[in-house]
């Protein structure tokens, strides 16, 4: 397990690699860093502007055996995002380690927890929050395949199809009350009561009786959340909807 000071030692010496490498025309700090909301949980976040006409791919291969040759990385990850790849390594203490690589005309903040450290950032508007209504069509979407999937005794994908339920409400929750809504994020931080009434929608053990209780427990937080985001669709949407469970 690594150690806060070991993380913070690498994430000093990848600076300054980055900041020698005359390819790399920004720095910046991201993820919880950047909010100043580290923990001994933490992982390193950094991303980098590479400079015009040079191949970005170049600049990642070089970084990627530094990282396995000086830093004990031992699998790697790719995640794109348009122009951006973000790299993410794992290394033989645990720590994950993300580096993002961006053209010099796309590298700038895509999110609040972006601060550059070092060179420039371009001026970027920031990505636009989920549609609600596209989160609320793929929770009724997922919620019909929980349905028919504990009809049909698939209790396995019941499960699945019911977390994924799940997901759509807690993004939606998020949202409503300010927080961050991707990959759960923010979950903690919402009220105790509404939290509470997300405990019921858990699976406690696979059987017929636990999924329906389960799945008639998340139908209600769903259309709650519908009515608290967007009355009207809820009324339009509250009969099918409950129709589910009946």
């Amino acid at each position: 397990m690594f150690t806060p000071s070991e993380r913070e030692e690498l994430r000093r010496a990848l600076i300054a690699e980055a900041q020698n490498d005359e390819r790399i025309t920004g720095i910046a700090i991201t993820g919880s860093a950047a909010a100043d909301r580290l923990d001994e949980w933490s992982d390193i976040d950094l991303a980098f502007g590479i400079r015009d006409g040079v191949a970005l791919q170049d600049v990642l291969d070089d970084f990627t055996e530094r990282m396995r040759r000086d830093h004990g990385a031992v699998d790697t990850v790719d995640v794109t995002a348009g122009a951006w790849i973000y790299r993410v390594f794992l290394l033989a203490n645990t720590l994950q380690v993300d580096l993002a690589f961006a053209p010099r005309s796309e590298f700038g903040a895509r999110a609040a927890t972006f601060r550059l450290v070092h060179g420039e950032a371009a001026q970027l508007p920031l990505p636009a929050a989920p549609k609600t209504r596209t989160l609320i069509g793929f929770a009724w979407l997922y919620a019909l395949h929980a349905r028919s999937s504990i009809a049909r005794g698939r209790l396995w994908q019941a499960e699945y199809m019911l977390s994924h339920v799940r997901e759509q409400i807690v993004a939606l929750a998020c949202l409503r009350h300010g927080l961050p809504h991707a990959e759960g994020r923010g979950v903690d931080r919402l009220p105790d009561a509404l939290k509470r009434d997300l405990e019921a929608t858990l699976v406690a053990r696979l059987g017929p009786d636990e999924l329906r209780r389960a799945f008639g427990a998340s139908v209600a937080l769903l259309l709650r959340e519908i009515e608290n985001t967007d009355a009207a669709l809820a009324h339009h949407l509250r009969r099918v909807i409950t129709e589910l469970v009946a």
